[in-house]
């Protein structure tokens, strides 16, 4: 078989282990339902340093194709994971970002969302790693500079931000016990318990394996 291309750089060993902490992220995120709130945050303080050391270390690339890179996470797949965040979280959820130092609850400092910056996350990454997985260099290059870029302007700050507000969760005393009704659960036909309602598209079954 011929190696041509894979000296190319989205075959590097710097975006390979990019590639390897998204997925695991974004397998962490789709599989909410079982973790408790407590075990779900320390793992999001262990995921976010992780994943932000990972995605600036991949070398800067410029893209090759005309077209923008094929986009798989949808709106209703964005709402879903977003309810199961807010629920998971309750009221730790929400968080001040502060732009003055000391400035709390004032005009210098607004309300955010740890689960929606999970989300925004989740949403850049899960469409990079589809797009990757097509294995079409071009494509696969353009999935990684189009990530990079939302990294730099977007995703990456919140990031920044959403660590900060589980910094605090983990090491401020919080309660993080949580009281909240268990979503029923029903038997799949090789005995695997499903979530009821869990309807993210086919292509995030399809990414892991798994049968329908």
């Amino acid at each position: 078989m011929s190696n041509e291309g894979f000296d190319h750089i989205v075959y590097s060993k710097d975006v390979l282990e990019f590639v390897t902490i998204a997925n695991e992220y974004c397998n962490f995120i789709e599989q909410i339902d079982s973790y408790t709130r407590k075990d779900f945050i320390f793992k999001l303080q262990k995921f976010f340093p992780l994943l932000y050391l990972k995605a600036s270390l991949v070398p800067k690339i410029d893209d090759l194709l005309e077209d923008a890179t094929e986009k798989f996470v949808t709106e209703e797949d964005y709402n879903f994971l977003h309810n199961k965040l807010l629920t998971k979280l309750g009221e730790h959820d929400a968080y001040q970002e502060i732009f003055e130092e000391y400035a709390v609850d004032t005009e210098d400092s607004i309300s955010a969302s740890i689960s929606e910056n999970i989300v925004d996350i989740y949403q850049d990454l899960k469409d990079f790693i589809l797009a990757y997985r097509i294995g079409t260099l071009e494509v696969m290059n353009d999935a990684l500079y189009e990530c990079q870029q939302n990294f730099e302007q977007y995703w990456g700050q919140r990031l920044v931000n959403a660590l900060r507000a589980v910094h605090r969760l983990v090491f401020g005393n919080v309660n993080l016990d949580e009281e909240e009704l268990k979503t029923p659960k029903i038997k799949s036909e090789d005995d695997e318990p499903v979530s009821k309602d869990w309807i993210l598209s086919q292509q995030f079954k399809s990414f892991r394996g798994e049968s329908e």
